[in-house]
């Protein structure tokens, strides 16, 4: 299991975090997605061998939003 944090600054309500968590959560391979708004990050714990910062990110983008770069 890998733990990816992703920081998406146009989170600000709890619109953005349905629609984020909602949008990874059937993945196949995400065990969990949660999204902070205070800190405007995705936390996601997914198996990688079946799924990768590309889709994730991908999902994200499918729901409007940009995702920052890599840390």
């Amino acid at each position: 299991m890998t733990t990816q944090t992703l920081s998406v600054p146009e989170i600000s309500c709890a619109t953005c975090k349905t629609a984020i968590e909602g949008a990874l959560a059937p993945l196949d391979g995400v065990e969990t997605a949660v999204v902070d708004i205070a800190t405007k990050q995705v936390s996601v714990d997914y198996d990688e061998s079946k799924i990768g910062r590309p889709q994730l990110v991908a999902a994200i983008e499918e729901q409007g939003y940009q995702v920052g770069n890599e840390d």
